[in-house]
């Protein structure tokens, strides 16, 4: 007679029933494929179909909650969202700049860098701060006074070098998303600046998808920073909110965070 577990999981395997089971001896070594088939036979047949795991309540260690909270976009202040024409716009337009980089990647990677480009090393965070926010950002504009009467000339190491295309076509997807980390985890503690943005937008162009996951991490984190910026500006006129809303767009748009999105004012 076949048991409740054979009729509910067939045999895969043949197997002859030769002999009994009182005839097999598990404590020996099987000597052909026949016979291990039977012994497994044998001991999923000796096995309880219920057990009971006999705990000892004083053993357990008192009862451990974790409290996480997934902190939320703060709504845009009133004027301040963008439209849904707007934000489709913007996507269309990252989209046609993402297919030129991968598109001319190879070439602009092969093209000699100016000789005052000296690119960080992979590990070096503040050396990556510096190249790309400049020194008067990065340290405050009072640690990089200079004479007012001097002759203005274009230091990058003060200003920061722009991401041109020659730069980051050389970073592979490791040190984008290792140097967007860096540049997210400082604005979390810092002013958005116009430097910043450039870079944040170009990194977001370089980043390949799909997505990993401590990608999507750095990019909702992101979002959620911009929004928290984007909330205490005191008018619509302030020249960092179009910045703003359009990184909140990018992140929330075209990497499909759509919780993150912002909603028309009205709807």
């Amino acid at each position: 007679m076949k048991s409740d577990t054979e009729d509910l999981m067939p045999r895969l395997l043949p197997l002859e029933c030769v002999g009994g089971a009182a005839e097999l001896d598990l404590s020996v070594t099987p000597r052909n494929p026949q016979e291990y088939l039977r012994q497994v036979q044998l001991e999923a047949s000796l096995c309880p179909e219920v057990v009971v795991a006999q705990i000892d309540p004083k053993k357990l260690k008192k009862k451990q909650t974790v409290n996480a909270s997934v902190a939320e976009c703060p709504v845009a202040p009133l004027g301040c969202s963008p439209s849904l024409s707007w934000q489709q716009h913007q996507v269309s337009n990252f989209s046609e700049v993402r297919q030129s980089i991968t598109k001319n990647r190879k070439h602009w990677s092969s093209q000699n860098l100016d000789d005052n480009v000296q690119m960080p090393k992979l590990t070096d965070e503040e050396g990556w701060k510096r190249f790309c926010l400049g020194e008067k950002v990065y340290l405050g504009s009072s640690s990089c006074q200079t004479d007012p009467d001097a002759e203005p000339a274009l230091d990058y190491n003060k200003v920061g070098f722009p991401p041109f295309l020659s730069i980051v076509s050389r970073l592979n997807q490791s040190t984008v998303l290792m140097v967007l980390d860096i540049l997210i985890s400082w604005f979390e503690e810092q002013e958005f600046a116009p430097q910043l943005g450039r870079w944040l937008y170009a990194l977001l162009a370089c980043l390949e998808k799909p997505l990993l996951p401590e990608a999507h991490s750095s990019i909702r984190q992101l979002a959620r920073r911009c929004a928290h910026v984007r909330s205490t500006l005191e008018s619509d006129e302030d020249e960092r909110l179009p910045a703003l809303n359009l990184l909140i767009c990018l992140v929330a748009r075209y990497f499909e965070q759509n919780d993150l999105a912002d909603q028309p004012e009205g709807s």
